[in-house]
Parts: C-alpha cells; structure tokens; sequence
C-alpha cells in the first residue's frame, strides 16, 4: 500500500533536504506554490509539513513562513569518571574539555592523512557566564538530595554555557551553609574558583570526594529553559537534566546522619537537539566518542 500523499510530499522534501537542495535557514515555498507543485490540497500540505516539523526538520516562525532548520552537531558528554580527573557528568568548565580534546584528535588525524570517524565537532570557542550566588531556603528538590531539612540555608552557584554564540546548558549547584560557616568562604563570591570547588572545599576543609552519582531525567523545557535554547514553544524538543550529587566519606561536613554524606547536588539542563551521552566500563578507548547516529 503506497503512502499517503501527505507523507510522500514529506518524504520528498526530507530528502531535498538531506541533500541540501534546502539549506539550513532556507524559506519553504508557501501553501499556495506547494498546491502547484505537488497538487495536493491544503491539509495535505499542511500535514507534510507537520510531519517535518515534528522530525525538527523545519520551523514556522508565525508572519515569516517555514524555515529549514540549521543542524547541529551533539555535543558529546561523558557520564562515568575519567580515572584522571575524576570529573563526568557534563559539570562546569570540565564538560567542555571534550571538545577541545576531539578537535585535537581530529585535526591530528587530518595531519597524519587518516581516517577519522565523528569529524563533526561543535564550533564555538567554550565560555561560561559569571557565576550567579544566592543564598536561599533549600527547596525540596534540592533538600532531598543533600538530606537536610526544607529550612535550611544554601549557598546556589547558576552558570549559562555556550558554544560561541549557541547556549549549551544552564547548570546550577547548591552547597549547605554549613560548608562556608566552616571557612570555604570563597562558594559565596561571584566569580570562578580557578582549581575547582571539589579540590577547592580539600584545600580549605580537608573535604575529600569519595564519589558521586548522576541521575537523568528527560523531561519538556520550562519557560526559562525554552527562551534560553530557543526552543519551540510546543515543547516537542525536550531537555535532559543531570542530578550529580556528590559524596564524602567523612562525617561533619553537612549534618547527614548516615554515610556516604552529600555535600553538593548540581542541576544541568541540556536540550536533546545538541546533546549525546556516553559511559564507559572497563577497558575503553582513551579518546573521547564523538557524535554517533543511530539510523
């Protein structure tokens, strides 16, 4: 059975623009021109191009018509630890190491004439905003995640990321009050802590991180979220949140009863249109993955 007519209209123009025929940021002809071209009436037309769109192929701004959608290339984070570092989880300044450590590995390969599989790597110099610092009231969210009650005060540090020009993540982090009572005074200054909070709070506590644990959650954008990314306002482009919750094996740090004792909980929000994960387990490449597909 052949398909309908609205889906092989889409289906033709998938692949004009997967051959770019149509360019990313290219206008679509209007309903009136796609009725001459493909005779077709106007929901036909008009559930082609609701098929396209739903793929994130296209984009209708409302008054300027339908738009072919720029690509972007994944950004790829790694979610296990690096034995290294002992950094993953896309957190800070580190998520962006990747990057620059797949650019090299490419530009070294196209120097030695190889074969290089994930030549696409995002564009854009890495930058980060100045971080933002409040201290509040725990919310529950954040509360449940560092054991301590609803009314207890945090010191929250927020960050926006960008590729160049194109936002990547909105990260924000909170540490109980009780970690800068101790002395890490520097979690309520407005600017980065060059060596990192974690090698920051051993310098100055004698806090060592025994581990962590990253949860994943998949869920729409809220309005913040959407402006940010400049997401579609259907909401049809979800975010993955990363929960990375950090642990202590020494007791006294945060009022925790039972160990491990959480001392720090990060929330990273990264849109799915530019985002890939990976783990690894046991014996692995060294170098980083690059942007994978799937079909």
């Amino acid at each position: 059975m052949a398909d309908p007519l609205y889906r092989q209209i889409a289906q033709d123009l998938q692949r004009k623009i997967e051959a770019t025929e149509l360019a990313p940021g290219d206008k679509l002809p209007n309903e009136m021109m796609f009725r001459e071209i493909y005779g077709a009436s106007r929901n036909t037309i008009r559930d082609a191009i609701k098929w396209l769109t739903n793929r994130g192929l296209v984009e209708t701004k409302p008054g300027q018509g339908t738009f072919v959608v720029r690509r972007i290339t994944p950004l790829v984070t790694t979610l296990s630890a690096d034995p290294s570092t002992g950094m993953a989880g896309g957190e800070g300044k580190a998520a962006f190491e990747e990057i620059n450590r797949q650019r090299e590995r490419v530009r070294q390969a196209k120097a030695n004439q190889e074969d290089v599989s994930g030549e696409g790597i995002p564009e854009g110099v890495p930058r980060a905003s100045t971080p933002r610092v409040e201290v509040q009231f725990a919310a529950r969210y954040v509360a449940e995640r560092l054991r301590l009650l609803e009314s207890s005060e945090v010191v929250s540090r927020h960050q926006a990321f960008f590729l160049g020009r194109d936002p990547w993540s909105l990260q924000t982090t909170f540490y109980p009050m009780m970690l800068v009572e101790r002395g890490a005074e520097e979690l309520r200054r407005a600017k980065d802590i060059e060596e990192g909070v974690v090698g920051y709070l051993e310098k100055a506590l004698g806090l060592k991180q025994c581990g962590y644990r990253v949860r994943m959650l998949v869920r729409p954008p809220n309005e913040v979220e959407s402006r940010f990314f400049g997401l579609p306002d259907d909401a049809r482009t979800p975010v993955v949140s990363l929960i990375r919750t950090a642990y202590t094996d020494t007791p006294g740090f945060t009022g925790a009863e039972i160990g491990p004792y959480p001392f720090r909980v990060t929330f990273t929000a990264l849109p799915a249109d530019r985002n890939q994960f990976v783990m690894n387990s046991g014996i692995s490449p060294e170098e980083p993955a690059a942007p994978a597909r799937d079909q």
